[in-house]
């Protein structure tokens, strides 16, 4: 038997006097209250190398077995709890004492200790029936007041005047929500908070407790607002739709105040376009709307939503676009800040070995975005190219003559040639010649129609001034060259059919500023019938513009047209072949199952179509040339098919492909005594290097070229 438990005779039998024995027993309980507590106390304070979760266990059990001394001696209840408040928040005592002095007596009075009287409810972080308005930030004074920071519009109302309050505090890890009873409290303006007092909270410890605590009232005793007035609460999580287009736009998800007015935080509604309702995303951008009357309308509290005007862009506003983080985005850039400065490096030693190291001494003036320029412009340097055309430039020859050559060699030994009116070639047939041309016609469409036929429809400056279709398109009008693409493709005539378009492989090769109007204009079109995974815009290959050196007349110089842009021309329609070179084009064209490459410029009167396509199919000949009887303007305005045999062909030599050097006068900079002097000549002081696509017939057997003559 427990010494503990001794009644009252048994322990009269080890004193002599009754009253000795009751003084005996409290005696003893107060010593193994005080050993307790002693044990409890060091176990805390002083270090030890226990682990910490047996260390907490050792001192559950000291206070456990305390608990029972206080179950059993109802007298010492007062004084031990004394000591939990005097603990702190983290003595593991406080709530188990709590439960175990309610069940085993009634003695435990509310002035005593202030959270053994109080209810304790568990709740959730979003508990019904309660609006937060302020949270408990630090201790204020000595006698148990609290500083609050205000998160009410009603600061006045809730803070000083007396009443029930709620308070939500963490408890063993879970949100607990108690009742307690304001007495005063005063505001402080400048520091935008208040100083309360609560009742029972007499003490800086009990006060620390509340440290953290978020102050509640009922949803019952918000005020009456005001018409056009709303409570934030009632906002969060209404629907938000476009006035003028009925459309959801998304969800309130938080408001706040900027100083000038409320700013509603949107979450707009991802894309639902292939997804039912059910199965839309639940996340999706954060917008800003300011909540004002001009922008917000209308708000209806019984259906949850508002109607909004937004104006134009500003559900566009703080969108992130890109899908990637910043650091994700910073890594990216890094690699190709380092993988164009590789770029870079490669770029100036193939220059240093063509002796074009003046083109480097823009780097040592100017700003930093104009040296950024100046490299940009020597990575984009078609160094292997400009390499061919000095090479072909050191090598003295005749101009190479598209018309000579067509007397000399093709008109001899010219593998096929078919004669077709303009008549015939543009309604497809004309009486009794449709028999001539009925069966190229037909083969021509079957490659056409089973995707074996790509065209690069080539346009330039030149093309543009001298089309010889639409004069009236290129007399001072803008973006030219969309008005010509789309006269060339709305003419059926003057093209494949529409229903062919689908199969075929489209290249546009144009000026650099020409693209993004291209790009527009085949958007507004539907791409003008071609499949738009199939249609691919480059820009012409260009090439620098060169002088004879002062010093050697052997060696060409680079012009400068400023000490940070280079002068560069564009090569001409021998630059297509370039071009079908770079990117993977040809490979790409080669997967899909193309045989034949069409070229031809956009400035054509009649394009050879199906007809041509099918007489270079059954002559199997390398390449097939639409001609006129006037053949003065064939330069800038040709049509020309290759096979894609021999189109691998001219890329692998493209080195023996010639090269024009045509005299221009060009103004530019040059570096004199290191100082930047303006050039203006007089007189053609430098050469544009061109290539021409006839050039081609240089490394084609005549017997594999065919022509096809269109006569009025």
């Amino acid at each position: 038997m427990n010494a503990l438990s001794l009644p009252d005779s048994q322990f009269s039998l080890l004193v002599e006097r009754p009253n000795d024995a009751e003084l005996l027993r409290t005696l003893f309980f107060k010593l193994s209250l005080s050993l307790s507590l002693s044990l409890s106390l060091y176990l805390s304070a002083v270090p030890t190398p226990t682990p910490k979760p047996v260390r907490h266990y050792g001192r559950s059990l000291l206070l456990s077995i305390a608990l029972v001394l206080l179950a059993n001696s109802p007298e010492y209840h007062h004084s031990f709890a004394q000591y939990c408040c005097s603990s702190g928040p983290n003595n593991e005592f406080e709530l188990k004492y709590t439960a175990i002095s309610a069940s085993t007596c009634g003695c435990f009075h509310d002035d005593d200790f202030t959270f053994a009287t109080q209810e304790i409810v568990e709740t959730s972080k979003a508990e019904p029936g309660f609006v937060e308005i302020g949270y408990i930030s630090s201790v204020h004074g000595l006698e148990g007041e609290v500083r609050v920071k205000s998160s009410t519009d009603f600061p006045e109302l809730r803070f000083s005047k007396p009443g029930r309050r709620w308070l939500r505090q963490q408890v063993l890890g879970r949100e607990a929500i108690r009742e307690v009873e304001l007495l005063q409290g005063r505001g402080h303006p400048g520091k935008k908070s208040w100083t309360v007092k609560f009742k029972t909270i007499n003490t800086v410890d009990q006060a620390q407790l509340l440290i953290g605590s978020t102050i509640l009232v009922s949803e019952e005793d918000k005020p009456e607002l005001e018409e056009g007035e709303f409570y934030s609460n009632d906002l969060v999580g209404m629907r938000v739709i476009h006035k003028e287009t009925a459309e959801p736009v998304g969800t309130v998800v938080n408001i706040f105040n900027n100083g000038a007015s409320d700013v509603l935080q949107v979450m707009l509604n991802s894309s639902t376009a292939d997804k039912p309702e059910s199965e839309a995303s639940a996340s999706g951008p954060l917008v800003w709307v300011p909540f004002v009357e001009a922008i917000v309308p209308n708000v209806d509290l019984n259906k949850r939503e508002m109607l909004i005007t937004p104006p134009k862009g500003l559900l566009d506003l703080n969108i992130r676009t890109h899908e990637r983080s910043k650091k994700e985005r910073r890594q990216i850039e890094w690699k190709e800040r380092k993988k164009f400065q590789k770029c870079l490096i490669a770029a100036k030693k193939k220059l240093c070995e063509m002796e074009q190291q003046h083109v480097f001494h823009g780097f040592r003036y100017g700003e930093r975005s104009q040296t950024s320029t100046l490299a940009d412009q020597i990575v984009n340097v078609n160094s292997k190219l400009l390499h061919q055309a000095l090479q072909n430039l050191d090598v003295p020859s005749k101009r190479w003559n598209f018309h000579e050559f067509m007397e000399i060699n093709l008109a001899k030994d010219v593998r096929s040639t078919l004669r077709i009116s303009e008549a015939c070639l543009s309604n497809s047939g004309c009486g009794e010649k449709v028999n001539a041309s009925s069966k190229l016609q037909e083969k021509g469409h079957l490659l056409t129609s089973e995707g074996k036929v790509a065209t690069v429809l080539y346009m330039d400056d030149c093309q543009r001034k001298g089309s010889s279709f639409a004069p009236d398109l290129v007399d001072k009008a803008e973006n030219s060259s969309r008005l010509l693409v789309e006269r060339f493709f709305h003419d059926n005539q003057k093209y494949v059919k529409t229903k062919d378009r689908d199969s075929m492989p489209l290249i546009l090769v144009c000026p650099a500023h020409e693209i993004q109007p291209l790009q527009s204009a085949f958007e507004s079109h539907n791409h003008f019938g071609f499949d738009s995974t199939k249609v691919s815009f480059l820009e012409e290959e260009k090439i620098p513009v060169v002088r004879t050196s002062l010093e050697e007349q052997s060696k060409y110089k680079i012009l400068m047209k400023s000490p940070w842009e280079i002068l560069q021309k564009p090569v001409g329609s021998g630059g297509v072949i370039s071009l079908l070179s770079s990117n993977s084009i040809l490979e790409n064209l080669t997967e899909m199952g193309v045989e034949y490459i069409e070229v031809c410029s956009v400035g054509q009167r009649f394009n050879g179509g199906y007809t041509l396509l099918g007489l270079v199919s059954s002559c199997e000949a390398n390449i097939g040339i639409q001609t006129f009887k006037d053949i003065n303007g064939l330069e800038d305005n040709f049509d020309m098919v290759f096979s894609m045999t021999f189109m691998k062909h001219l890329i692998k030599n493209m080195n023996k492909l010639p090269f024009d050097a045509v005299p221009k006068p060009y103004p530019h900079v040059e570096k004199v005594d290191n100082e930047w002097v303006d050039v203006v000549p007089s007189a053609s002081n430098s050469y544009e290097l061109r290539r021409s696509i006839y050039g081609s017939l240089n490394l084609c057997p005549p017997d594999k070229v065919c022509l096809m003559e269109v006569t009025e």
